[in-house]
């Protein structure tokens, strides 16, 4: 018998060996009833059944193999995709997802060949149950994967919001007791609080930043007419008083004014700054440079210090990406390896660019942004 007509007929036995598989996947399938274990597993044999009974070229198989297989007009997912998008809610991890499909593939192949006897099995319908199985497993896996990355934003979103509450409670309550006066080690205190909450706000805000970008939402702006120069004068003044042994220079040449989000574009400098302090040799000045011309104006942010490898540029920009920290600098700060991503997803908001060469003598990062003329 054909496999294909096998599937078909022997369904429920096939269906029941499938089960018993899953209600071994614990902790998720503990409490699930049958209809749960089964989940689209009918489906998915109906769709290797009709992918076994249709012709199929050299090329169309070669096709397959390289995970190009043609979709369905008529289907937003696939039984296969359903199945990884169910199994994901219902707690299943990964491994348990694939070894489903092993053991599908096992006790078809099994059941089939012992149906066979005396009869060899036909070779050509284990070839193709075999590309069938690895297509439905590589559309799970896939859907499954964005599920999780999906659950994993939300996540982060839901953390980043609950936590704004009790932080800017902690923050509060320490600026009123640096205020009572109440002694040096009161004041010194209320003093580490204070500092400890911007460490934890600016991490709590890059990852406020991250998720939205990862959900698809962009880094939020709202442009107004700014002066550049000044706004980002204002940041450095914070950042000099953050570092007051670090050296921070500004030149500012041609017109800075424009519509721009200032705060973020704060942001954008102080991350740049802040690498700088960070990787920079310690007894040289980071220099701010701001140019303004027609259309334009460019930010670029410079420090000495040892060249960065050419493999490190490319991926620069990449999310969760941290340097090798040089001997001398001050990590107390720590970081989640973002600022530079949020640097450059800030830039794009703005339809601006960013970019950063590496030599000898120095390090520089340019950040080019187009002038608008009017907020609308």
């Amino acid at each position: 018998m054909r496999l294909a007509d096998f599937i078909l007929r022997d369904m429920e036995p096939i269906l029941a060996q499938w089960e018993a598989f899953a209600a071994t996947l614990l902790p998720a399938a503990a409490n699930m009833e049958s209809l749960g274990l089964r989940d689209h597993a009918e489906q998915i044999l109906h769709a290797v059944a009709k992918d076994l009974r249709s012709s199929q070229t050299r090329e169309a198989q070669r096709e397959k193999s390289l995970g190009r297989a043609p979709r369905l007009t008529d289907a937003t997912e696939t039984a296969a995709q359903t199945h990884a998008l169910l199994r994901a809610r219902a707690g299943f991890n990964i491994n348990q997802l694939a070894a489903e499909y092993r053991a599908l593939r096992a006790s078809v192949l099994r059941l089939w060949m012992d149906d066979c006897v005396p009869e060899s099995p036909d070779l050509d319908d284990v070839i193709r149950f075999n590309e069938a199985i690895d297509q439905a497993l590589a559309e799970s896996v896939t859907l499954f994967s964005m599920q999780v990355e999906q659950n994993r934003n939300l996540l982060l979103g839901m953390l980043g919001h609950d936590m704004r509450n009790p932080l800017q409670a902690i923050q509060v309550t320490a600026s009123y007791l640096a205020a009572l006066n109440a002694g040096d080690r009161v004041s010194g205190a209320a003093a580490r609080l204070i500092r400890s909450g911007a460490r934890m706000q600016a991490l709590l805000d890059d990852i406020t930043d991250f998720n939205r970008t990862k959900l698809g939402l962009g880094i939020k702006i709202t442009p107004t007419s700014v002066n550049l120069a000044n706004v980002l004068d204002d940041e450095l003044d914070e950042l000099r008083a953050i570092h007051p042994d670090r050296q921070i220079e500004l030149r500012v040449s041609g017109d800075s004014q424009g519509v721009w989000d200032g705060p973020r574009l704060q942001q954008l400098l102080g991350n740049l700054v802040t690498n700088a302090i960070k990787y920079g040799a310690q007894d040289t000045p980071v220099c701010v440079t701001v140019t303004g011309d027609v259309t334009h104006v460019r930010i670029e942010v410079s420090n000495c210090g040892p060249a960065i490898e050419a493999s490190m540029l490319e991926r620069m920009f990449d999310p969760l990406m941290r340097g090798s920290v040089h001997e001398g600098t001050d990590d107390r700060a720590g970081n989640l390896g973002l600022g530079l991503y949020i640097a450059s997803e800030i830039a794009k908001a703005h339809h601006g660019a960013i970019e950063v060469r590496s030599n000898d003598v120095e390090t520089l990062f340019s950040v080019s942004l187009p002038r608008a003329d009017d907020p609308a």
